[in-house]
């Protein structure tokens, strides 16, 4: 039996026709399920009430754009089969199925030697055993094994469709208007020369915005001071868990999550997948309340802070902090909070952000004129590209408010 034919409303790209066979399945599966109850932009709701989307609206999203883009490319008499076509459109389905809570976030934190794009192409594997090898194509799409390097472009390059659909997603839902792109046009203007994806010059105006809009959403969004500042107290909170797990008789009552954070206990990939198949945002969300209470001071302060949204001030800079100012509060904290020297990094910590919106030593997106392929970055008569691919750095350093003032003060 055939599946009926199924289409999702869409807020951003309107209505989405949902294929049937295997696509379909891949979609009902609990691995993909999952995905509704991960959100797309971790606490970012925090600093933009409206955005509580999730991977699994973007994921639907990016198939949909790369249905569009394969009829395009189509219409220009390159040939893509229906097998290649449904390979890609599965490829990108489940592109993002090895994020973890909170998407990126709590990356590392789980699986600490596996990258989400490592823990997708398990998953991928997991369900190709489970659909028996029906996903072959797809997993080497994704891999960018296959011998049309374009369709991969399209997965994971400078122009795929899960940036086409992110940055217009995440944009609609913040509601940051910076960050709207013209993805229809772009698709539209999408070629293949020398199996690589290429854009047609009457698109430049688009990738000009398309590289701004990037640009612009990792500072206004992604990074944010009070969503960055969020992401690493919850990261603290899981690190706090696992040092409590290997280190004392504390538990959880998450079993997955336990086995997860618990180094000694899971020693093989598909143990991996099948705990790490089994948690989502809610899971972390029963974590933090049931820990607002605990007897350790460092848990009951991670998770009040987070759920009551009672952050340390963040300072963020272009220059380096100097590590007499890092030391001096530190010692400050230690004494005010009777802190041990393990303690305090969980109440004063630094780093450093980096964004830029074009990495051209790699990939490059190249402008098709009638008898020549030019670089955005020459082709533009708009962008710089000494600014375009420079990489901006900056540094932070968080602490409690007061801390910040008395050593500001000395």
């Amino acid at each position: 039996m055939t599946n009926k034919k199924k289409i999702i409303n869409d807020p951003v790209h309107g209505f989405i026709n949902i294929p049937g066979g295997i696509i379909y399945e891949l979609i009902e599966h609990p691995y993909f399920q999952r995905l509704r109850r991960i959100k797309q932009l971790g606490l970012s709701y925090l600093v933009y009430p409206g955005a509580v989307h999730t991977r699994f609206q973007h994921a639907i999203g990016s198939m949909h754009l790369i249905g569009m883009a394969i009829d395009v490319i189509r219409s220009k008499n390159h040939e893509i089969t229906e097998e290649e076509a449904e390979a890609a459109k599965i490829a990108i389905l489940l592109h993002d199925i090895g994020h973890g809570p909170f998407s990126h976030a709590l990356e590392n934190c789980f699986t600490p030697n596996l990258h989400h794009e490592d823990l997708s192409l398990l998953f991928m594997q997991e369900l190709n055993a489970e659909f028996k090898n029906k996903l072959d194509l797809a997993i080497k799409i994704f891999q960018n094994q296959y011998h049309k390097k374009f369709l991969h472009q399209l997965i994971s390059g400078q122009l795929d469709m899960d940036r086409l659909d992110y940055l217009k997603r995440d944009s609609f839902f913040t509601g940051v208007s910076e960050g709207v792109v013209g993805s229809e046009r772009i698709i539209k203007m999408l070629q293949v020369v020398d199996d690589n994806l290429v854009v047609e010059s009457k698109g430049i105006y688009s990738i000009e915005k398309f590289l701004i809009a990037r640009r612009l959403m990792y500072w206004q969004v992604y990074l944010h001071k009070t969503s960055l500042i969020a992401e690493l107290l919850l990261s603290a909170f899981i690190m706090r868990l696992k040092y409590l797990l290997e280190n004392s008789n504390i538990r959880t009552n998450n079993q997955y999550i336990d086995l997860l954070i618990d180094k000694n206990k899971l020693h093989n990939k598909k143990d991996i997948i099948a705990n790490f198949a089994m948690i989502d945002d809610y899971d972390v969300f029963c974590l933090l309340k049931q820990s607002m209470y605990s007897d350790d001071k460092i848990l009951s302060h991670l998770s009040n802070s987070i759920l009551n949204r009672k952050f340390p001030k963040i300072l963020i800079s272009k220059e380096k902090p100097e590590d007499s100012f890092i030391g001096s509060m530190k010692e400050i904290a230690k004494k005010e909070y009777s802190l041990t020297d393990e303690e305090i990094s969980y109440f004063v910590f630094t780093g450093e952000v980096s964004n830029n919106a074009y990495t051209y030593a790699d990939e490059r997106i190249n402008i098709l004129y009638p008898n020549k392929l030019i670089d955005i970055s020459e082709a533009s008569d708009m962008l710089n590209i000494s600014v375009l691919g420079k990489i901006v750095k900056k540094y932070y350093v968080c602490a409690p408010k007061d801390i910040i003032n008395l050593s500001i003060s000395k």
